[in-house]
C-alpha cells in the first residue's frame, strides 16, 4: 500500500509540475505579444485560461483598478495548496 501512495503522489507532483510550467510559459509569453494565431500560444491558451479566467475575474471584483494580471501567481499557489492538501488526504486515508 504505501507503494501506492508513493506512486500516487509522484503522478500528482509530476502533474502539478507540467501545469506550473504551462502557466509560467503563458505568462512569459503573453509580455512579448504573441501571435494568437501561433498553434502553441494558443494550446498554452486552452489548456491555462480554464484556470486562469476565474482567477481573473474574482481578482478583478477585489481590484479593478491595477493592470497587472496576478491571474498566473495566484493559480501557482493554489496548485501548490491543492497538491498539499491531497498528499494529506492520501496520508491519512490510506496509511
Amino acid at each position: 500500500m504505501p507503494e501506492i501512495i508513493s506512486l500516487l503522489e509522484r503522478l500528482i507532483n509530476f502533474a502539478v509540475n507540467i501545469y506550473t510550467f504551462i502557466i509560467v510559459i503563458r505568462a512569459i509569453i503573453s509580455w512579448v505579444n504573441p501571435d494568437p494565431y501561433n498553434p502553441i500560444v494558443r494550446i498554452l491558451y486552452k489548456l491555462t485560461e480554464p484556470i486562469l479566467e476565474p482567477i481573473r475575474r474574482m481578482l478583478f471584483r477585489v481590484t479593478s483598478n491595477i493592470m497587472i494580471d496576478f491571474s498566473p501567481f495566484v493559480a501557482i499557489i493554489l496548485l501548490q495548496i491543492a497538491r498539499t492538501v491531497v498528499f494529506r488526504i492520501l496520508n491519512v486515508f490510506l496509511v
